[in-house]
């Protein structure tokens, strides 16, 4: 068993406050653990970025400037986390909480507020190239700007745009930069905790409500409340599996194509947001290309290492995940036809008449022709790929002809 686990050594000093004793029981259960204790997933220690960037007249102005502009499409996060020195996630969160009033809402305390940020951001592994934390960033940015969209803007409740933003926030918190199979063949403890069934997406929310108890943060609000605020962000984070595409689309579509949705309805807004987060989550491709190609890199950089550990011990290698047959254009090109643009044109269709969803369908489409002019002579493996994207244009096709 590849994650055998190893024996942690506390030394617990008489005095040792109740704090410190959950706060190592929760690094024990941590994938952050694991990573330093197996030989699997062992690499070079994650930066530790030093004090949190807060906000405060000490901004740096360049950053300022950025955060007055957060909710444009073209919003670079990769310039924003140079901007804050590794503290984008932090700093975003606050700002747009003070957007929106929410600090005086719920009357939250502004100190447990940035613990509770920091929280999340240190737990996202800064040395995965693509979930880290600047990913979380760009997903809570995109969640913003579809939170805007005007047919949602004016329907959405304070506690709407909370739980949306703390989901988009810690969506993939504590991600080891490998996938929910590569979970299961290595036996990791996880796996079997969760029954193999979105894995990663059960401890990423897990791992925020025990954060969310650790800071105190909801501690004031009335048990029923906080308990309905930690469901409803399990119920947002699990969405975001891949695994669960198809049910989610076909529940859009139905809603689509039925004209029922009712945003007068809690249930109906929820899954909205469920929608929302999962297209901020897969919106790279929607990006402008220079910004979209990083993230394109980066994510088969992740798949690569992945598949350069399940070779080194001698497993399957998980599908796209071999540098040698799996190249990164065939990798985005797939992924745009099969996973991002079902999902945007029903977005489009919800949000019309967006300028935003149009925008992010004409870098959709302009992104795959791209990555299409960039593919070399195809393998047998991005034949493979190729026929899953056609089968999607076709399914799309067809899609359009009935609507």
């Amino acid at each position: 068993q590849f994650f055998s686990q190893s024996r942690l050594f506390l030394n617990i000093e008489s005095g040792e406050t109740e704090f410190s004793t959950k706060r190592r029981m929760k690094h024990l259960l941590s994938f952050q653990r694991y990573y330093h204790t197996s030989r699997l997933l062992r690499g070079l220690a994650p930066h530790d970025s030093g004090s949190l960037y807060l906000l405060d007249d000490d901004y740096l102005g360049q950053a300022a400037h950025m955060l007055s502009k957060v909710g444009t499409w073209n919003f670079d996060i990769f310039l924003f986390d140079r901007l804050t020195n590794g503290n984008s996630l932090v700093t975003l969160m606050c700002h747009l909480f003070n957007i929106y009033d929410l600090i005086h809402h719920f009357q939250l305390d502004i100190v447990k507020l940035h613990g509770f940020f920091g929280m999340v951001q240190k737990d996202y592994h800064s040395q995965n190239p693509y979930h880290n934390a600047i990913h979380a960033a760009d997903v809570t940015q995109a969640m913003y700007c579809y939170l805007k969209e005007p047919k949602l803007a004016d329907q959405l409740t304070p506690l709407d745009v909370f739980l949306g933003l703390i989901a988009a926030a810690a969506h993939d918190v504590d991600h080891p930069g490998v996938n929910q199979p590569f979970l299961i063949k290595t036996r990791h403890h996880l796996a079997s905790l969760y029954q193999n069934t979105s894995v990663l997406e059960s401890h990423h929310w897990r791992s925020t409500v025990g954060m969310l108890r650790e800071s105190g943060l909801l501690a004031h609000l009335p048990a029923e409340i906080t308990r309905v605020i930690e469901q409803q962000l399990g119920s947002l984070i699990l969405a975001t599996d891949i695994c669960r595409q198809n049910e989610f689309l076909l529940t859009f579509r139905e809603h689509l194509d039925n004209q029922d949705l009712d945003l007068l309805d809690a249930s109906h807004r929820h899954f909205i947001l469920q929608i929302a987060l999962k297209c901020a989550d897969v919106c790279n491709p929607c990006r402008s290309w220079e910004l979209s190609r990083q993230w394109g890199e980066r994510v088969c950089e992740e798949f690569h290492k992945q598949g350069e550990l399940e070779k080194k011990f001698d497993l399957e290698v998980s599908p796209q995940c071999d540098h040698k047959v799996d190249s990164v254009p065939a990798i985005q090109s797939g992924f745009i036809s099969c996973i991002a643009e079902p999902l945007f044109e029903e977005w489009n269709l919800f949000t019309h008449p967006s300028l935003l969803s149009q925008t992010m369908l004409d870098h959709l489409d302009k992104n795959k022709a791209h990555w299409i002019r960039l593919l070399k002579p195809r393998t047998l493996a991005e034949e493979q790929t190729y026929a899953c994207a056609e089968s999607c244009d076709a399914e799309k096709g067809e899609r359009k002809n009935i609507t």
